[in-house]
């Protein structure tokens, strides 16, 4: 089984990159097997593309703007 860990969006020279971390678990015992492992992928996803923008939107505007 796989736990994700971590994941991170990124705008990469013009496209919107999910990156993330997750480890392999012995679904009997529990046990992690390994290294945690990084994957990513490029969003094409429109729906997906949209929560990226609504987060991002969501910082500048809340944690971006001069008091």
């Amino acid at each position: 089984m796989k736990i994700l860990s971590s994941f991170m969006a990124a705008n990469v020279e013009g496209a919107d990159r999910i990156s993330y971390t997750y480890s392999e678990i012995d679904k009997e015992s529990g046990k992690i097997l390994g290294q945690p492992k990084k994957e990513s992928f490029v969003v094409l996803d429109g729906e997906l593309l949209g929560h990226i923008t609504a987060v991002r939107d969501y910082v500048r505007r809340h944690k971006l703007q001069e008091e």
